[in-house]
């Protein structure tokens, strides 16, 4: 596992690589093309920590029984990305799954629970396991239920 800091990217970078990924999602069915593709994908929908605006991130997912799993990672980045901290401000989120849509909430797992499923995680996708490698923050696990 290379553990080379990919290059970072600036937030208006961000937001139009997202943007694309949104809208190629939703134009086809929940699948996306690419660098994405055969990833398991969601569009999960926040409310702006401080802004208390809507915003749509695309994260890769897997399930834990019932539950989906999301890994905060931002590629490795020192920081949270943003949808992390909205969700922890804004528990209450909108996943958006192939072509479903339904209300959920979101919780950040603690130990020992983060440690297991983000080691599930990196089982079937190792690069998670490089990102954390990349930086001194412990990398949030989040599970989101259905509400």
């Amino acid at each position: 596992m290379s553990t080379e800091r990919p290059p970072q990217m600036t937030d208006d970078q961000w937001l139009a690589l997202n943007t694309k990924v949104i809208d190629e999602f939703r134009a086809n069915g929940g699948r996306c093309g690419g660098r994405w593709e055969g990833n398991p994908m969601l569009l999960l929908t926040t409310t702006g920590a401080r802004s208390g605006q809507e915003r749509v991130s695309p994260i890769t997912y897997t399930e834990h029984g019932s539950r989906l799993v999301v890994i905060a990672s931002k590629a490795g980045a020192d920081h949270h990305p943003a949808w992390y901290h909205n969700l922890v401000a804004h528990p209450d989120v909108t996943v958006e799954l192939g072509t479903e849509r339904f209300p959920a909430r979101a919780r950040v797992a603690e130990e020992p629970e983060r440690s297991e499923l983000f080691d599930e995680r990196v089982a079937l996708m190792p690069r998670f396991g490089g990102y954390q490698e990349l930086t001194d923050r412990e990398i949030p696990v989040v599970v989101i239920d259905r509400v």
